[in-house]
């Protein structure tokens, strides 16, 4: 029997006197007049051809064919309410403006990555990324100017911040390729301190991993140059004015031909982290970018 002029309306009625056992109360529960409520019935009946209530001037009670309708009817409209929930979901986080904060040597590793795949995935979603320091990407996460961050993992220093951890880099010595360290397999940290030091300065998050490493190794660790950009310390390089220690994400960088990058010894990483606000939700479309952000770093997680 065709269903075209039955409606999900209709449907919806008839739970609801099931369910309170009136038209009253069920017009009460779903913001109809009892008398629109019986209308809503008396039509279903006779688009079906079946009688589903008996009525009485105390109760209304289902009948036989009512029985067996009622509950695969349920099941049936909470599929239904639940696949129009993903789909609204959906729409909600496929829109929307999304400003996310990146420390520098970040935004150029992988953030091009990120920006170029949500155009691909998401095209309804604009993306602002703030490229800055560390400790300014940290304040406009505490400020609510940016949704979240991409940063250089922080220690005990912020019970504010709510951090997913996504992947670890190592740090390399960059020197000229002429250099004499650039013949070691491994650089030591001592004999990396015994050369001018071009580093990023303390604006930056690497640079307190980088001071208590050294510190640990027992190293006396003097800057003879404190740069704010990865590219700025590149030039110094090129320039002869020192060996710089730098995180992997950092290379290449165009134009630094001439240089190359050796590992340290002992072995110098930092996290990259997710951050956001603790204990706040992100609206959907910020959401929908931190999880992919995750997505894309996840390989490099798995990497040696």
């Amino acid at each position: 029997m065709p269903t075209s002029a039955i409606t999900l309306r209709q449907l919806r009625v008839l739970l609801a006197v099931a369910r309170h056992g009136g038209f009253g109360r069920a017009g009460d529960d779903i913001g109809l007049s009892q008398p629109a409520v019986s209308q809503a019935v008396r039509s279903l009946e006779a688009e079906l051809g079946v009688k589903l209530l008996d009525r009485t001037t105390r109760e209304v009670v289902l009948t036989a064919a009512g029985q067996s309708l009622v509950a695969p009817l349920q099941r049936a409209l909470d599929e239904l309410d639940g696949v129009l929930d993903d789909a609204r979901g959906q729409a909600a986080a496929a829109r929307g403006v999304v400003d996310i904060a990146s420390a520098p040597t970040i935004s150029g590793g992988l953030m091009p990555q990120v920006l170029a795949a949500a155009r691909e995935r998401h095209p309804a979603i604009q993306v602002r990324l703030r490229d800055q320091v560390q400790q300014l990407a940290i304040e406009g996460v505490r400020s609510g100017a940016v949704d979240f961050a991409v940063l250089v993992g922080m220690e005990d220093d912020a019970p504010d911040l709510e951090q997913q951890p996504l992947f670890d880099e190592r740090f390399v010595l960059v020197c000229p390729a002429a250099h004499a360290l650039a013949r070691r397999r491994l650089v030591r940290m001592a004999d990396a301190a015994g050369w001018p030091l071009v580093l990023l300065d303390h604006s930056s998050g690497s640079r307190p991993l980088i001071d208590r490493a050294f510190a640990r190794a027992g190293v006396a660790l003097q800057a003879a140059i404190d740069v704010g950009h990865a590219a700025t310390a590149f030039r110094m390089v090129q320039a002869g004015l020192g060996v710089s220690v730098l995180p992997a994400l950092s290379l290449p960088l165009p134009d630094t031909a001439g240089l190359c990058a050796v590992p340290m010894e002992p072995a110098l990483s930092r996290q990259v982290v997710l951050a956001r606000r603790r204990q706040r939700s992100l609206a959907p479309a910020a959401q929908t970018l931190w999880t992919l952000v995750a997505e894309l770093a996840a390989p490099r997680a798995t990497c040696p």
